[in-house]
Protein backbone atom coordinates (compact mmCIF):
# COMPACT_ATOMS: atom_id res chain seq x y z
CA UNK A 1 0.00 0.00 0.00
CA UNK A 2 1.48 3.16 -1.11
CA UNK A 3 0.75 6.23 1.17
CA UNK A 4 1.66 9.94 1.44
CA UNK A 5 2.87 10.89 5.03
CA UNK A 6 1.88 14.11 5.63
CA UNK A 7 5.14 16.27 7.80
CA UNK A 8 2.94 16.73 10.91
CA UNK A 9 3.42 12.74 11.77
CA UNK A 10 7.06 12.57 10.44
CA UNK A 11 7.89 15.60 13.06
CA UNK A 12 5.82 14.04 15.59
CA UNK A 13 7.58 10.68 15.38
CA UNK A 14 11.52 12.17 14.92
CA UNK A 15 11.28 14.60 17.79
CA UNK A 16 8.67 12.41 19.97
CA UNK A 17 5.98 14.96 19.84
CA UNK A 18 3.41 13.95 22.69
CA UNK A 19 0.58 11.92 22.19
CA UNK A 20 1.38 11.85 18.81
CA UNK A 21 4.66 10.14 18.72
CA UNK A 22 3.54 6.65 19.43
CA UNK A 23 1.36 6.49 16.34
CA UNK A 24 3.55 8.36 14.66
CA UNK A 25 6.71 5.88 15.25
CA UNK A 26 4.87 2.73 14.26
CA UNK A 27 4.44 4.33 10.57
CA UNK A 28 7.98 4.45 10.69
CA UNK A 29 8.06 0.65 11.96
CA UNK A 30 5.71 -0.16 9.18
CA UNK A 31 7.68 1.69 6.55
CA UNK A 32 10.88 -0.05 7.99
CA UNK A 33 9.17 -3.71 7.53
CA UNK A 34 8.16 -2.79 4.18
CA UNK A 35 4.43 -3.58 5.05
CA UNK A 36 3.39 0.27 3.48
CA UNK A 37 5.26 1.62 1.17
CA UNK A 38 5.79 5.29 2.57
CA UNK A 39 6.28 8.78 0.89
CA UNK A 40 7.16 12.37 1.50
CA UNK A 41 6.60 15.59 -0.75
CA UNK A 42 10.22 17.28 -2.18
CA UNK A 43 8.23 19.93 -0.92
CA UNK A 44 7.78 19.35 2.80
CA UNK A 45 11.67 18.29 2.89
CA UNK A 46 13.03 21.63 3.89
CA UNK A 47 10.21 22.31 6.26
CA UNK A 48 11.19 18.87 8.26
CA UNK A 49 14.71 19.96 8.11
CA UNK A 50 14.35 23.72 9.35
CA UNK A 51 11.83 21.92 12.75
CA UNK A 52 14.37 18.98 13.36
CA UNK A 53 17.72 21.50 12.86
CA UNK A 54 15.30 23.35 15.24
CA UNK A 55 15.16 21.43 17.59
CA UNK A 56 18.16 19.98 17.93
CA UNK A 57 19.63 22.36 17.75
CA UNK A 58 22.75 20.85 15.13
CA UNK A 59 23.08 21.07 11.12
CA UNK A 60 25.23 17.78 11.68
CA UNK A 61 22.70 15.86 13.41
CA UNK A 62 20.06 17.32 11.43
CA UNK A 63 21.35 16.26 8.27
CA UNK A 64 22.04 12.83 10.11
CA UNK A 65 18.13 12.54 10.95
CA UNK A 66 17.19 13.69 7.38
CA UNK A 67 19.33 10.72 5.69
CA UNK A 68 17.97 8.08 7.99
CA UNK A 69 14.56 9.79 7.02
CA UNK A 70 15.24 9.59 3.15
CA UNK A 71 16.84 5.22 3.55
CA UNK A 72 13.32 5.06 5.10
CA UNK A 73 11.03 6.89 2.83
CA UNK A 74 10.65 7.82 -1.05
CA UNK A 75 10.61 11.59 -1.86
CA UNK A 76 7.73 12.45 -4.39
CA UNK A 77 8.82 15.24 -6.68
CA UNK A 78 6.63 18.11 -6.75
CA UNK A 79 6.12 19.19 -10.30
CA UNK A 80 5.07 22.64 -11.92
CA UNK A 81 2.11 20.79 -12.50
CA UNK A 82 1.41 20.24 -8.98
CA UNK A 83 1.69 23.90 -8.45
CA UNK A 84 -0.56 25.02 -10.89
CA UNK A 85 -3.18 22.80 -10.60
CA UNK A 86 -3.19 23.13 -6.84
CA UNK A 87 -4.56 26.73 -7.28
CA UNK A 88 -7.78 25.31 -9.04
CA UNK A 89 -8.63 22.68 -6.10
CA UNK A 90 -11.01 23.66 -3.38
CA UNK A 91 -8.61 23.07 -0.53
CA UNK A 92 -7.79 26.55 1.48
CA UNK A 93 -3.90 25.43 2.35
CA UNK A 94 -2.34 25.86 -0.79
CA UNK A 95 0.56 23.91 0.71
CA UNK A 96 -1.87 21.04 1.47
CA UNK A 97 -3.63 21.25 -2.13
CA UNK A 98 0.29 20.69 -3.40
CA UNK A 99 0.31 17.83 -1.19
CA UNK A 100 -3.00 16.63 -2.40
CA UNK A 101 -2.61 17.14 -6.08
CA UNK A 102 0.88 15.42 -5.88
CA UNK A 103 -0.73 11.95 -4.11
CA UNK A 104 -2.94 11.83 -6.54
CA UNK A 105 -0.67 12.45 -9.53
CA UNK A 106 1.11 9.52 -7.87
CA UNK A 107 -1.91 7.10 -7.33
CA UNK A 108 -1.17 7.15 -3.27
CA UNK A 109 -4.20 5.35 -1.37
CA UNK A 110 -3.78 7.49 1.50
CA UNK A 111 -2.73 10.88 2.91
CA UNK A 112 -1.84 10.56 6.43
CA UNK A 113 -2.22 13.59 8.73
CA UNK A 114 -3.55 15.49 11.61
CA UNK A 115 -5.16 17.70 9.56
CA UNK A 116 -7.28 15.47 7.62
CA UNK A 117 -9.96 18.71 7.95
CA UNK A 118 -7.53 20.33 5.70
CA UNK A 119 -7.38 17.83 2.54
CA UNK A 120 -11.53 17.54 3.06
CA UNK A 121 -11.48 18.37 -0.96
CA UNK A 122 -8.18 16.58 -1.81
CA UNK A 123 -9.18 13.39 -4.01
CA UNK A 124 -7.13 11.06 -1.84
CA UNK A 125 -8.50 10.22 1.13
CA UNK A 126 -6.69 11.85 4.25
CA UNK A 127 -6.49 9.91 7.28
CA UNK A 128 -5.16 10.04 11.11
CA UNK A 129 -2.61 7.40 11.82
CA UNK A 130 -4.63 5.89 14.20
CA UNK A 131 -7.41 5.16 11.76
CA UNK A 132 -4.96 4.34 9.44
CA UNK A 133 -3.18 1.59 12.16
CA UNK A 134 -6.55 0.16 12.58
CA UNK A 135 -7.13 -0.54 8.66
CA UNK A 136 -3.19 -2.01 8.77
CA UNK A 137 -4.14 -4.04 11.61
CA UNK A 138 -7.52 -5.44 10.74
CA UNK A 139 -5.37 -6.94 7.16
Amino acid sequence: MRVLVDTNIIIDAIIRREPWNQEAERIFLLTANRIIESYITSSCVTDIYYIIRKHTQSCSEAKKIMGKLFSLFSILEVSSVDCIDALQLNIKDYEDAVVANCASRNSMKYIITRNVKDYINSSVKAIEAKEFLKIIDSN
